[in-house]
């Protein structure tokens, strides 16, 4: 009989994966050092291409405004500052929440600031609540010109579900309630909002605009999923996107930056120069095609930047449908 290969015992035997954790990745190299966060990294760490989805709602709302008669400039930057320091914390928020907690570990798109190691959490955290103290300012500049103090609460709901999203012990963008988010406080919130606080109302124009604003807003988070997919799977991160699945994500995504069109042709009846809108389709198009065939996550970033782009272009020609009179044009 053979003589046994001195081991460890049986009971002793780590469980693969936890072994796996403890020696690293096969092949790995040891952890090179890492060059502090530059100010170019700390601009890439903001996510600029989200930005549209700050700027978007503001133009919408404020057109909406127009056309009661009740746009104000002064208002209307305030929104902007609002929209802005809100996009942008709830980006550092999330680099540092999901920094802190592994699932940037092995993603697709460029390093996060936290999840590389090229800021401290604390540091990125300390930002993110600074833009989030930036945008409560800017709000309640908006409340004491506006007079509508009740909308100091929705402002309050709104820095604390940026914050959950991906922060505190449950965070609902774990969940898959994501698009949920973006579509209420980055599509309906923004922009009914810009249009009610220089209006004192809300007309149909703005509350259409919202939802128009919101879908391209959740078609944007879903190719940023689709992206993430099997990284944000193995991190117990579960999306929207793991949730439903690849295939059915990209359908998702398809139907959600094509809607918004069906709203522009309801508006067009009315109000003709909309149909300037329907130019957004040449980034709308191409994004769907790539989402539809990309066989890997770094061919979806493609797609991912043309859906930003393409929020962009559809707010601002909506806007500029809404208020240039047929006549001139």
């Amino acid at each position: 009989m053979a003589a046994r290969t001195p081991g460890r015992p049986k009971a002793q035997r780590l469980d693969p994966a936890k072994e796996l954790r403890r020696r690293g990745a096969p092949g790995k190299t040891p952890a090179k050092a890492v060059k502090p966060a530059s100010a170019a990294d700390w601009i890439s760490g903001a996510r600029v291409r989200t930005l549209t989805l700050a700027v978007g709602p503001v133009v919408v709302g404020s057109s909406a405004a127009y056309l009661l008669d009740g746009f104000d400039l002064a208002l209307a930057i305030l929104c902007l500052v609002v929209a802005l320091a809100l996009q942008i914390g709830v980006n550092y928020s999330n680099d540092y929440s999901d920094g802190v907690r592994g699932t940037d570990d092995h993603r697709v798109g460029p390093a996060r600031l936290t999840g590389s190691g090229a800021a401290r959490p604390r540091t990125v955290l300390s930002v993110a609540i600074a833009f989030f103290a930036l945008a409560a300012v800017a709000g309640l500049a908006i409340v004491l010109i506006s007079g509508y103090y009740w909308l100091l609460v929705v402002g309050a709901v709104a820095i604390a579900a940026a914050w959950f999203y991906t922060g505190g012990k449950r965070p609902y963008g774990y969940y898959g309630f994501g698009e949920l988010f973006v579509f209420v406080f980055f599509g309906i919130v923004a922009t009914a909002g810009t249009t009610f606080v220089q209006a004192g109302t809300v007309n149909l124009e703005g509350w259409l605009g919202g939802v128009a604003g919101g879908l391209l807003a959740c078609a944007i988070l879903m190719v940023n999923n689709l992206r993430d997919i099997d990284t944000d799977r193995a991190a117990g991160k579960r999306t929207l996107a793991v949730l439903i699945g690849r295939t059915a994500s990209r359908v998702v995504f398809c139907i959600l930056m094509l809607l918004p069109y069906v709203i522009a042709a309801f508006l067009a009846l009315f109000y003709p120069p909309v149909y300037a809108v329907f130019f957004a389709l040449l980034l709308s198009l191409p994004a769907c095609v790539i989402a539809i065939t990309a066989k890997t996550p770094k061919e979806l970033i493609l797609a991912l930047k043309l859906a930003s782009f393409t929020a962009l272009a559809y707010s601002v020609l909506l806007a500029f449908g809404l208020v240039v009179p047929y006549s001139a044009i």
